[in-house]
């Protein structure tokens, strides 16, 4: 069966989207990296290439293949879903924020090929690729995302995104929802 038809049927039967069935569904797929192959692009000025394979009303699947750049910390708007390391080693930092303040970095963990973690709704994250691992990652996310916050620790600002813009600060205006400046965190 081809990547895309059993994508179409797995994900085509999701009826909820519950944390554990999004998790379920994910499994069930099991993508391999030789499936994945027609679908990636190298990308050398964003931190990612992504490409949709699979949205409905309630869901979306995207691939990604990192580059040496890592990206800024966001959130998933109003989503929550899992990420799958389908090649190399993923670097995950997460962060706490509180209302108006910047991000502040609570951990940072390394995530091998086959290693599957979640994203909650609200978590603020940031990913890159263990220095030449060729990461590839899976993400599955209910609702669809959108609304993606996008933080820019230097500016000490926050922007909501575009849906066409990932998780960068965006390059061009009409991606710039809204702009929000941010206080620093009290002492």
């Amino acid at each position: 069966m081809k990547l895309i038809d059993k994508v179409q049927t797995i994900l085509g039967s999701v009826q909820t989207a519950a944390k554990m069935d999004l998790l379920e569904a994910l499994k069930n797929l099991n993508i391999q990296l030789e499936e994945l192959e027609p679908f990636l692009k190298n990308e050398q000025n964003k931190p990612y290439y992504r490409k949709l394979l699979y949205k409905n009303e309630y869901l979306e699947l995207l691939v990604m293949n990192w580059s040496e750049l890592e990206c800024v910390p966001h959130d998933h708007g109003s989503s929550h879903g899992w990420i799958q390391v389908i090649n190399g080693v993923s670097e995950n930092t997460v962060y706490e924020v509180k209302e108006n303040q910047l991000p502040y970095e609570i951990f940072t963990v390394k995530k091998e090929k086959g290693k599957i973690f979640f994203a909650p709704k609200g978590g603020v994250h940031k990913m890159r690729e263990a220095q030449g691992t060729n990461l590839v990652t899976l993400h599955l996310y209910s609702p669809p995302i959108t609304g993606m916050k996008v933080y820019d620790l230097e500016k000490c600002a926050a922007c909501v995104v575009s849906d066409d813009c990932g998780a960068w600060w965006p390059d061009e205006e009409s991606q710039m929802v809204k702009e929000i400046k941010l206080k620093k965190a009290a002492e």
